[in-house]
């Protein structure tokens, strides 16, 4: 994993927007994540489409990686922690978690997590049915702006084109922000990515070895 990371200070707190598509909040010593998805890479093979195994595995190395590398004392789950119930999936968090037995997880629940509101209870974790406050931030799944709070959202996989050189084009994950809110990109990589959407975000795309903001 090759860490790269831009620092922004939004609302007099300190942010640390990194290309592994997570950020942290420095204050808090919360690493930020949204769309883990965890059980959709089994569901899909469950269902005969073929999805290499080693998915989740890998997310869940990058996200352990981040916790170590940051020292944070929270995960912060901005919604579709799950994408389906306990399955192979859930047993590889399970087996990972162990890991990270004393850190405080929160989970505001996403659109996934909701279907699935009695197996999310179980979890040990602290579980927001649809926002959290954690001033100067609100915490909620899908973007939406609110007059108090500076909203932290996810939902959307967001994502950006960009032009190369000789009319080429690549799409990258990006974090998309404006004055009242930022979305976050989607943590998991199996995912698709929107960049329909960006209206008037600003856009901080990445890769694997760079992060810039556009």
């Amino acid at each position: 994993m090759t860490l790269k990371s831009l620092t922004k200070t939004i609302n007099s707190q300190t942010l640390i927007f990194t290309n592994q598509r997570a950020l942290f909040w420095v204050e808090k010593r919360a690493l930020i994540i949204s769309d883990l998805h965890i059980g959709k890479t089994a569901y899909f093979r469950k269902n005969g489409i073929a999805v290499p195994s080693g998915i989740l595995t890998d997310d869940l190395t990058r996200l352990g990686a981040l916790l170590i590398h940051y020292e944070a004392a929270e995960l912060i789950i901005v919604g579709d922690f799950l994408h389906v119930g306990r399955n192979a999936d859930f047993q590889i968090f399970e087996t990972w978690l162990q890991e990270f037995a004393h850190l405080k997880i929160i989970i505001i629940k996403g659109n996934h997590d909701v279907i699935k509101s009695e197996f999310m209870s179980q979890l040990p974790a602290e579980i927001h049915e649809d926002h959290l406050i954690i001033e100067p931030f609100n915490f909620i799944h899908v973007p939406n702006e609110d007059e108090d709070y500076f909203t932290i959202s996810g939902h959307l996989h967001p994502g950006v084109t960009v032009k190369l050189e000789r009319n080429k084009y690549v799409s990258l994950p990006c974090f998309r922000y404006t004055d009242r809110q930022l979305v976050l990109p989607a943590f998991s990589k199996f995912t698709g990515l929107d960049t329909k959407s960006c209206g008037d975000f600003n856009c901080i795309p990445f890769t694997e070895e760079l992060i810039f903001e556009m």
